[in-house]
């Protein structure tokens, strides 16, 4: 509950009731205006309605900003109360299973866009190709970059729905995804200056249907697309490891409350 409270007393230049001036140069209780009488000091201690409208709004967006990042943190960092043994157990083994498969997919040629061999490469170009019709309605270059937005939403809605849940655990393999998807969106974006890769119509990107010659060409950019494609798949990477990073800090948490309850602690 807020406590309406006072705003500092100001410094009048000038009378604030009659526009005398000068004014004492020390306007504590009891000094008062030498033209009209007015107490300087009470004058200031009654805020406007204006005041208090102003003060209090300042502070419930003050409050919205804390409240939002404590909560954004807190299901970052969620352990649960009792952590099953084979739940915790499976969960080290998944993230070890992963961290291995990273290696794979971080060391996968973008030249060559090795990674669109791998398992992941399937479900995600379902999503792409998905993001080219959902986004048609935005028109032609929002829908061609669709099929990238497609396959980047995918990990991110999944992230956040497990974040909800309270599974911070399935939320870091969400963003692991997520990351997974970057590095496969790098060989695409790579290959717009000189075309290598055969697409789905079993051609290369000059003969058409290539997104990322279309959007970087429209926007003047297409020379520097291998550049891009490693700055992408850089990032990518990052994602992916900071992704394992956040998992395994999370299972270090969880391994302190092994078949542990509340009311077993201190």
């Amino acid at each position: 509950m807020r406590v309406m409270t006072a705003l500092p007393s100001p410094t009048y230049a000038r009378c604030p009731k009659c526009d005398h001036a000068p004014l004492p140069h020390d306007q504590s209780f009891p000094a008062a205006c030498p033209d009209c009488g007015l107490i300087l000091a009470k004058f200031s201690a009654a805020p406007t309605a204006a005041d208090l409208r102003a003060q209090n709004a300042a502070e419930d967006e003050a409050e919205k900003a804390h409240g939002w990042r404590a909560r954004a943190m807190a299901a970052l960092t969620h352990v649960p109360d009792r952590v099953d043994p084979i739940t915790f157990w499976t969960r080290v083994g998944v993230l070890v299973l992963f961290t291995l498969w990273s290696i794979s997919l971080i060391g996968a040629n973008i030249r060559t866009g090795e990674i669109f061999n791998t398992f992941l490469h399937k479900p995600l170009l379902v999503f792409h190709e998905a993001g080219h019709v959902i986004f048609m309605l935005f028109g032609e270059f929002i829908s061609v970059a669709g099929g990238t937005l497609g396959q980047l939403i995918l990990p991110v809605v999944l992230m956040v729905a497990l974040l909800k849940k309270g599974d911070a655990f399935g939320g870091a393999i969400g963003f692991w995804l997520l990351g997974v998807s970057v590095l496969d969106v790098a060989p695409y974006v790579y290959d717009a200056k000189e075309p290598y890769l055969v697409l789905l119509g079993g051609h290369t990107g000059e003969e058409g249907g290539h997104d990322w010659i279309y959007l970087l060409s429209h926007i003047g950019l297409r020379e520097y697309s291998q550049s891009l494609g490693w700055w992408i798949h850089k990032l990518g990477a990052l994602m992916v490891l900071a992704a394992l990073g956040w998992g395994g800090w999370l299972l270090l948490q969880q391994k302190s409350r092994l078949g542990e309850t509340p009311e077993d602690r201190p």
